[in-house]
């Protein structure tokens, strides 16, 4: 023998089942054809490209090496230094080269903007940013063209988030005289 269920846990089992009922017939992905309202998920070094310029050094002196960055309209990157130490700076980094040593590397000012969130004004890069590396050539490297490797490192962020910091090979042409 069944006996009925008060009411009031009646009405209580009836709503769990039909939210779960609801719950498991809504998908988290379009039905084909449709399209998603999720953002899409973002690369931070999809939104930076790296725009080497060719320089030229002679042997036994220093020059300037410029890489311009051109960031997607709607994101930033980090600044160098960061606002906050989690947060991942721009970072150009030249691996030991022979006969070429890199004597500093200068980030330009920053932009200082607030978003949504973060509790303080970041500083950030956004639309083209400047970075130059002032390289030494020895007197012994020999003359020619050369293509230098490098590894650009970026945060991207929009309005509302940040991405996972990537990493770019970057190829920097330079032509040593």
């Amino acid at each position: 023998m069944r006996l009925p269920l008060p009411q009031p846990i009646q009405r209580t089992v009836t709503a769990l089942v039909f939210c779960l009922l609801a719950a498991g017939c809504s998908s988290s992905r379009p039905a084909p054809g449709s399209s998603s309202t999720e953002a899409p998920q973002i690369a931070s070094v999809d939104v930076v490209e790296a725009r080497p310029q060719e320089a030229s050094i002679a042997r036994g002196n220093s020059g300037d090496l410029i890489v311009q960055l051109k960031i997607t309209p709607g994101y930033h990157v980090n600044a160098n230094p960061p606002s906050y130490s989690y947060l991942k700076p721009t970072e150009l980094e030249f691996p030991k080269m022979d006969g070429i040593s890199v004597e500093f590397i200068s980030y330009p000012d920053p932009l200082t903007k607030k978003f949504p969130f973060a509790e303080t004004p970041l500083a950030v890069y956004e639309g083209e940013a400047i970075l130059k590396a002032r390289l030494r050539v020895d007197r012994s490297a020999p003359a020619g063209q050369r293509n230098l490797s490098a590894k650009l490192r970026v945060q991207a962020c929009d309005e509302r988030v940040c991405y996972a910091p990537g990493e770019k090979n970057v190829l920097v042409p330079v032509n040593i005289k």
